[in-house]
């Protein structure tokens, strides 16, 4: 009966034993469980927080090249290399883009790819640094954009939007399309034009 009782005794303590192990491994895979769902967590709330600083964010095109180009009823406008037609807003400043938010979304900033270059333009061709840090190309000391309304080179579908859009000409002004009073704005940005333009490239 002693040595029965003490292999009763024994079984019941290594059945113990074994159940304990078996808590602890299962504790160990919870804990595991949780430490990777909460990396994956952190993981992937930057690439949301990224998407939607993307989704709100400046909508913005690049081109090392300026060109002049005649258009059909318009006489000659601004495009840039690939011949999508560029604006100027009546509501910029001298070296200064009052274009931020919604509205860069809309109307795309055009970045210098590397120094801009101009062919058959009379006014000159700058920079200005927008409150991002980015450069933006400047005509006259106008800061250029490009419509999304544009789906294609050519296009002028910015023209005159918000009475204050305006395809830029070789000299700086609004197009030939704009009101009459236009080449008044346009000459009048010549203080702007000049601050905006010293210590630019080539000046």
């Amino acid at each position: 009966m002693s040595r029965h009782r003490i292999a009763l005794t024994m079984a019941s303590g290594i059945a113990s034993a074994l159940l304990l192990a078996a808590c602890g491994s299962s504790t160990d895979d919870s804990a595991s469980t949780g430490t990777g769902a909460a990396t994956q967590a952190e993981t992937s709330a930057p690439a949301d927080a990224a998407a939607s600083s993307a989704a709100g964010g400046t909508h913005m095109v690049s081109t090392g090249m300026l060109m002049a180009k005649q258009m059909s009823g318009m006489g000659s406008v601004v495009t840039d290399a690939k011949g999508w037609t560029l604006y100027r807003y009546d509501k910029d400043k001298a070296s200064m883009s009052m274009c931020t938010g919604s509205c860069a979304q809309t109307w795309m900033p055009v970045m210098a790819d590397g120094t801009p270059k101009a062919m058959g333009l009379k006014a000159k061709v700058g920079t200005i640094t927008r409150d991002d840090g980015m450069k933006q190309v400047t005509l006259a000391g106008w800061p250029l954009y490009r419509y999304m309304g544009d789906t294609k080179a050519g296009e002028m579908n910015g023209e005159g939007k918000g009475g204050a859009w305006y395809a830029i000409t070789p000299a700086g002004a609004k197009s030939a399309m704009s009101s009459s009073g236009s080449s008044a704005s346009g000459s009048g940005s010549g203080s702007g034009a000049t601050a905006t333009m010293s210590g630019m490239p080539g000046m």
